[in-house]
């Protein structure tokens, strides 16, 4: 007991050095605990400099982003592998169409061609095509090919154009209706395939009625339209042989110009309603009747 006394026996001025040591770590412990440190000092900050701040972040980051993804360079589309059609886009039965073009030992000489080929969209072939690099004798053969093609284009046209020009072709009638396609080509806009198609349609009508119904000729433009008309005219309305609508046959309405199946069933519906129509007119009764078609219709009908 007196060993352990020893250790803990201090004279008057040690014990007043441990008090005042006490005293001073238990008044910084207060401090630190109940200080308070905060600032009221606002800083300073501008928005417009930080949205730019963030503006560069994000453009940073894209640039980044861009240079990660995998670069394409210039290539020879002949030599397309597995892996680089699938990470240029194209499908795997793409892929095997030019792999089995190759194999014949063909080689594609255009992107038009490979296209062809291949079978791609129009979006993918503008993606990769101007990737594409062909050999220098290519390149300059289809330049000239595609010269010779705009020359030859150009010859035939000022062939034609002369050779049309040269033709003093006399007017056989002025009736619409008995026109002739030599007639009908005279017009500036109506070529063979235009007056063949309003021959075809004249027969359809068994002939013109009305001028407007020149304007159902499909494809043909209303300047022209006015073109023929300036030239011809509807001399004599056709005969048209009519058709009694009450004893006409599916079959035989269809065969109307202007009636379709929708219409040809309304017909029918309404006829076994009525029993009988005793007045072609009454095709107006009918429900969704178009009658702005009513005037040609019945020129094909009638009641008794």
């Amino acid at each position: 007991m007196k060993k352990f006394k020893s250790h803990f026996w201090y004279n008057k001025s040690q014990r007043n050095g441990i008090f005042l040591l006490a005293i001073l770590i238990i008044v910084l412990q207060s401090f630190i605990v109940f200080g308070d440190f905060s600032s009221d000092e606002k800083i300073a900050t501008n928005p417009l400099e930080i949205l730019t701040f963030h503006n560069q972040i994000d453009s940073l980051k894209a640039i980044e982003i861009e240079n990660r993804k995998p670069k394409v360079y210039p290539f020879n589309p002949n030599y397309i592998t597995d892996y680089k059609g699938e990470q240029l886009g194209m499908s795997l039965k793409e892929i095997d169409r030019l792999l089995a073009f190759r194999e014949k030992n063909k080689f594609i000489n255009s992107k038009k061609e490979f296209q062809q080929i291949t079978k791609i969209s129009d979006s993918l072939l503008n993606k990769i095509a101007p990737y594409f690099k062909f050999p220098d004798w290519v390149v300059k053969r289809n330049q000239q090919n595609s010269k010779r093609g705009i020359i030859s284009s150009e010859v035939e046209k000022y062939r034609y154009n002369n050779s049309y020009k040269k033709k003093a072709i006399k007017l056989s009638t002025t009736d619409i209706n008995k026109a002739t396609a030599e007639d009908l080509q005279t017009i500036s806009g109506i070529g063979p395939t235009f007056s063949q198609r309003i021959i075809k349609y004249r027969s359809k009508l068994q002939g013109f009625s009305f001028e407007n119904q020149l304007n159902e000729v499909w494809g043909l433009e209303k300047e022209v339209v006015d073109k023929i008309w300036s030239v011809f005219k509807i001399e004599q309305k056709p005969i048209i042989k009519k058709i009694n609508v009450n004893t006409v046959t599916f079959k035989e309405l269809l065969k109307n110009p202007y009636i379709n199946y929708d219409l040809c069933k309304k017909i029918f519906d309404y006829r076994d309603e009525v029993a009988e129509l005793q007045d072609i007119s009454e095709l107006k009764n009918i429900k969704d009747f178009p009658l702005e078609l009513y005037d040609r219709i019945v020129l094909y009908l009638q009641a008794k």
